[in-house]
């Protein structure tokens, strides 16, 4: 079963119309690019895709949406988690989980709880979840660090915990649960910068933002690495490596959107508190479109 995230997973962006409501021809568009151009996975209701901003009712009419257009081409994650444990157990039971591979449950944030309260957390979401089980650790975003031995306990413990999506930056603790991990249990960047140099020291993968825009050149590097061929995938990673710069420039996932409008598949229209990008860094974005178009890299 973790062996279906293995690869490119793609963090979706959710589309809006100009008005704020949800723009399903636009979510069909980015689905059919991402899903054309060779990605593994696609990841749902997450940061990307401004999962925060949207109502109960929204939420069910997008993953409803997803699963008809995706119809079981590749697997399908969905981001379930937050801060209280017992609504995340709720909603993991109000939830329906048909046609869902896994879901991908982030730290709980604000709280800041010591690592035995995230044991529990996970544990208790465990014992409620029908499908295997993606841990999420994202510091920069939760103020919380879910450390190497917290994640490899769980990982034992928890036959449903299949992975960990990694977004600590911090390359020692990661190659840590690299070393110690259980047999089958999968290692996940959640950085795109670092993805390359993180599959070299064992990792399985990624679930990327910037696979939105360039899913055929990122899966590509991606897939290299994974097979060895690392002078193939270093020469993509660098050569994408600005413009994944740039779209945490002004913040995600205005970066992305912004991106995605100048290739014409997705408006820049973005939920408050998020807000387009600065006119500096739309300019970057789009003139690295074009200096990666010069260069042989389509999107």
């Amino acid at each position: 079963m973790a062996a279906k995230f293995t690869g490119t997973g793609v963090a979706l962006v959710t589309p809006f119309h100009k008005q704020g409501t949800i723009d399903f021809g636009s979510l069909e568009n980015i689905i059919e690019h991402t899903i054309s151009k060779g990605v593994d996975y696609l990841v749902i209701m997450g940061t990307t895709g401004e999962a925060a901003t949207l109502s109960k009712d929204e939420k069910v009419a997008l993953i409803n949406y997803v699963k008809d257009v995706v119809n079981k081409r590749v697997p399908l994650v969905q981001g379930i988690g937050g801060y209280n444990t017992q609504e995340v157990v709720n909603s993991l039971g109000n939830a329906d989980l048909d046609g869902i591979d896994a879901i991908l449950s982030v730290t709980p944030y604000y709280n800041k709880p010591s690592q035995r309260g995230l044991y529990l957390h996970y544990k208790h979401i465990a014992s409620a979840c029908p499908v295997p089980i993606i841990l999420y650790n994202v510091p920069g975003r939760t103020s919380v660090n879910m450390k190497p031995e917290t994640t490899l306990q769980l990982a034992a413990e928890f036959e449903n915990i299949v992975a960990v999506k990694e977004a600590s930056g911090n390359f020692g603790q990661i190659m840590e649960i690299i070393r110690n991990r259980p047999k089958g249990f999968l290692v996940i960047s959640g950085d795109d910068a670092l993805t390359m140099p993180l599959i070299a020291a064992g990792a399985d993968g990624v679930i990327s933002v910037v696979a939105n825009a360039y899913p055929k050149a990122f899966s590509k590097m991606v897939n290299a690495a994974l097979k060895g061929q690392l002078e193939e995938a270093r020469r993509l990673h660098y050569l994408l490596l600005p413009f994944i710069d740039s779209l945490f420039a002004d913040g995600s996932p205005g970066g992305i959107k912004a991106a995605l409008d100048v290739m014409k598949i997705v408006p820049n229209n973005l939920r408050l508190p998020v807000v387009k990008v600065g006119k500096a860094t739309q300019s970057l974005i789009s003139g690295l479109i074009t200096e990666l178009k010069d260069k042989g890299i389509e999107f």
